[in-house]
């Protein structure tokens, strides 16, 4: 009889739990191809942080080399995107390594304004 009522009990307990549907969709090749660019995209810039004449750069204009690794892992795909878009829209040879530090000097502060970050002290966050 007990074995009747645990047996009966443990399969109330499995009508009882709510167990929601899996929905399985298809993904697009474009899809798949922008989460693969944006993780590319991501690597090289973190690549090129580990230049010494970048590094240089950034210890010029008072960044770490740390903090701007963790702000470009924590940029969006879009963000990446963006800013690949700015870098390519430069003529050709003027994508110095200056320039690419300026740039990314001024995402850290349009980033540190809209209180995204807090890597520069001189930068108050908009209300």
């Amino acid at each position: 009889m007990t074995r009747y009522l645990l047996t009966l009990l443990c399969a109330l307990s499995l009508l009882a739990t709510a167990i929601s549907p899996v929905h399985a969709g298809m993904i697009s090749t474009d899809q798949l191809l922008e989460i693969e660019q944006g993780q590319v995209d991501r690597a090289q810039w973190l690549s090129s942080l580990e230049r010494e004449d970048v590094q240089q750069q950034l210890a010029r204009l008072g960044v770490s080399p740390a903090d701007a690794a963790q702000r470009i892992a924590r940029m969006t795909d879009q963000e990446i995107h963006q800013l690949n878009q700015r870098l390519e829209e430069l003529p050709a040879g003027a994508a110095s390594v200056l320039g690419v530090v300026v740039l990314v000097f001024i995402v850290f502060v349009i980033t540190d304004a809209i209180g995204a970050t807090d890597i520069f002290p001189f930068v108050r966050p908009v209300q």
